[in-house]
């Protein structure tokens, strides 16, 4: 008989041990590669988040609040800046191009930004839409792929935005009947909706993987047509991003912008670094809990194979006593753990896997981590060759202890 054949046999005679070592190991890889996918998305997307963009000027406060919701659509805004702080920054010779942004509002849970349109082409270059063109006037917006594909929205379709960022007001007209809702718009009270003002879909941009995939694009002006404020004075916008002619010029305007009461400049990828630090606190914890579960299983491999020791100790000293080598049986009891593990990593990768597919779609629209579960993320194979050789160490030491004993003692027992 060969060795895989008595492997494979061993391991279909004890079916409930068997199961057990291979659940054990395939729930730790799961977790592990959950974990990996996560912290891959968080640090891809931190790292294409902001773009160009190498500062950013908001209303004083948090920082890491201020990029958050600027640049990944997250959270809420510091507060609204001065219309003319966003024209003095326009006007700096320092600067290569600055696009101010109004946000406020939502459709069904998604922002509706405003920015000039030429925000697209400076961050992604010549990418083409999906659909149809870009915004060019107050009310038409282009929508980001995943909410289109989200609320099904296409070219042609209009809707009622509501108040407020993380709220899942707004309401979607059919084309035949904005003009009746508009008409009684006036004698009606709605709270939370701007039902007199409607936004028309000119545009659907494609797959960018980044925050933008979540957002509803439309002009600058669109808060304050929704507000009705008309003179300049009036006039405030939430954010400027900025991308400077040099580094020089990045410091520069930090400095001098840093200095305006109740407004603060931000260096982008330094906000970003302390964002990802404190991921990786988490992650270190997450880690630790993981190498909790990393031991819990090699336990419960070193007693199901110390199990299948007591039971198998007559085939073990049968075996002996026909001639096979005590390495040919170190091996046997050796490669059975190693068989176990590779089934349970298997297991464990395609459910990571899968389990990061499920939650794509729910993890993007709440954090816009975009989990790419199609490929392996940095640390799954060294997550192989760690968790095997933990599979042998753990098989070895029962197997030891037969390696050990005389065969006719081990007969007679």
């Amino acid at each position: 008989m060969n060795g895989w054949t008595l492997l494979r046999r061993n391991i279909i005679h004890r079916k409930s041990l068997s199961l057990l070592t291979i659940t054990a190991v395939a729930i730790t890889v799961f977790l592990f590669v959950i974990l990996l996918l996560v912290r891959e998305g968080i640090e891809r997307g931190a790292e294409k988040g902001y773009g160009p963009f190498e500062v950013v000027v908001g209303a004083d406060g948090s920082e890491s609040q201020l990029v958050l919701n600027t640049f990944y659509r997250a959270g809420t805004p510091t507060g609204n800046i001065p219309f003319s702080v966003m024209e003095s920054i326009q006007q700096e010779q320092d600067v290569e191009v600055a696009f101010g942004l109004t946000v406020g509002d939502n459709y069904n849970g998604f922002p509706i930004v405003g920015i000039d349109p030429a925000y697209f082409p400076t961050r992604y270059q010549d990418r083409k839409l999906r659909d149809g063109k870009l915004y060019s006037s107050l009310g038409e917006v282009t929508i980001g792929y995943y909410v289109a594909k989200e609320l099904h929205l296409r070219i042609g379709d209009e809707f009622y935005g509501a108040h407020g960022i993380l709220g899942q007001g707004g309401e979607q007209l059919a084309a035949e009947e904005h003009e009746a809702e508009s008409e009684q718009a006036s004698g009606e009270e709605h709270p939370d909706e701007h039902v007199s003002f409607s936004y028309l879909v000119t545009g659907i941009l494609p797959k960018l993987n980044t925050s933008d995939d979540r957002a509803i694009f439309t002009t600058m002006d669109y808060a304050w047509a929704v507000h009705q404020l008309e003179h300049d004075a009036d006039k405030e916008v939430t954010a400027v991003i900025i991308k400077p002619n040099s580094l020089l010029a990045t410091q520069s305007l930090k400095q001098k912008y840093d200095q305006l009461d109740n407004v603060q400049a931000v260096y982008t990828s330094k906000a970003v670094a302390d964002i990802l630090n404190m991921v990786d606190t988490g992650t270190e914890l997450m880690t630790f809990v993981m190498a909790i579960c990393v031991l819990l299983a090699a336990v419960t491999m070193v007693l199901s194979l110390t199990a299948a020791v007591q039971e198998r100790k007559k085939d073990v000293g049968l075996l002996r006593l026909i001639g096979k080598s005590k390495s040919y049986i170190l091996l046997n009891l050796v490669g059975e753990g190693v068989l176990l593990t590779a089934l349970g990593l298997v297991l464990g990768i395609l459910l990571g896997h899968l389990g990061g597919w499920a939650l794509t779609d729910s993890l993007f629209t709440r954090t816009g981590i975009h989990i790419a579960s199609g490929h392996f993320a940095t640390g799954e194979a060294t997550l192989l060759v760690v968790a095997l050789a933990i599979g042998a160490a753990a098989a070895v030491i029962p197997a030891l202890r037969i390696y050990r004993v005389d065969a006719l003692s081990l007969f007679k027992q």
